[in-house]
């Protein structure tokens, strides 16, 4: 029998995650919207929307999520009205309501399954599972070297090497706990090399894990872009065309070589254990590990209170948060 678990694409920044989506958007079955900015808000801001089994308190929730700018609702291209009347008429949990605007988006291409895309959404999985607790996780890995050049040339990055660094240590040490604490059944870890290389047999692959047929559309994600990549993205222009290696160890390039240097010293045994080939370049300045290890520290403590935060926030929980949406009616809603 077909699944119709919910798949969430997760990844360090710039490691080819819109690539994926718009791979799995292409499947028969599976819709992947363009990212959008309200799962976690709404999971955050729970307490504040009240008792949800009070109609009036669902139609806040909702109209917070069609209505506020910051949530990038628009780019889903859903009637506003009908998904907050959705939301109202569904129960009430946090989780129902956002995977009924998640269902109105596959539902919008006739697809019976749907999931969701955020790179930075590792950091937050056991939030995503408290609220899908059937949800399958892919997470997709590219040598963190390439991941550091692309993202210091993105418009919306300002932090730098250092935090570039940190936060691909950050998803592949959360992608080892995973894998660990959820199996394979509900994890699966898929290399950007080897799906751009070989995309028919990596996605096979990946079909396997969902529980779905292959479809050869998947080989061809660029037909998707103009439905699933909004037009002011401009830094995912390079998924209007055909998938290919080119960009493949640029860093090389694009990075300077005490970025190099300090990428291969302090990734470690990451790069290593994932298959990457270090260089073997001298290695980097004290100061520059030093820094790199104060940004570190620094990143893991606010990870530590916004963990602390939401425990505090789960005692004040005045609903349950996981979904209760019949899946059967994922496909006919």
């Amino acid at each position: 029998m077909p699944s119709d678990r919910p798949i969430f694409v997760v990844g360090c920044p710039r490691s080819g995650t819109t690539l994926l989506q718009l791979m799995l958007h292409a499947h028969q079955r599976i819709a992947i919207p363009p990212e959008t900015r309200f799962l976690l808000p709404v999971y955050e801001s729970r307490c504040g929307f009240g008792d949800l089994r009070e109609p009036a308190n669902r139609r806040e929730l909702a109209r917070w999520i069609v209505d506020a700018k910051e949530t990038k609702f628009t780019d889903l291209g859903l009637d506003a009205d009908q998904v907050v009347d959705e939301v109202v008429a569904g129960p009430p949990t946090v989780g129902s309501a956002l995977g009924i605007v998640f269902r109105a988006y596959a539902r919008r291409f006739g697809r019976a399954r749907w999931g969701d895309k955020r790179p930075s959404y590792f950091r937050r999985l056991d939030v995503l599972l408290r609220m899908f607790p059937d949800a399958q996780i892919v997470h997709l890995v590219r040598d963190g070297r390439d991941c550091v050049a692309s993202l210091k040339e993105m418009p919306w990055f300002h932090m730098g090497t250092f935090h570039a660094i940190s936060t691909w240590n950050e998803a592949i040490d959360a992608g080892r706990r995973a894998a660990q604490r959820l199996g394979p059944a509900a994890y699966y870890e898929l290399g950007y090399e080897r799906l751009v290389a070989d995309p028919q047999t990596e996605l096979t692959r990946l079909c396997g894990f969902l529980g779905e047929d292959y479809d050869p559309a998947m080989t061809e994600p660029h037909h998707m872009a103009k439905v699933a990549v909004p037009a002011h993205k401009k830094w995912h222009a390079r998924t209007y065309g055909s998938v290919g290696t080119d960009r493949v160890g640029s860093w090389a390039q694009r990075l300077e070589p005490w970025e190099i240097a300090l990428c291969e010293s302090v990734m470690g045994s990451r790069l290593t254990d994932k298959g990457y080939e270090r260089t073997g370049v001298p290695r980097p300045s004290a100061t520059d590990v030093a820094r790199y290890l104060r940004v570190a520290a620094h990143r893991r403590l606010a990870a530590r209170k916004c963990a602390a935060l939401d425990q505090i926030r789960r005692r004040r929980e005045p609903n349950p948060v996981a979904s209760y949406i019949a899946e059967s009616t994922y496909a006919d809603a």
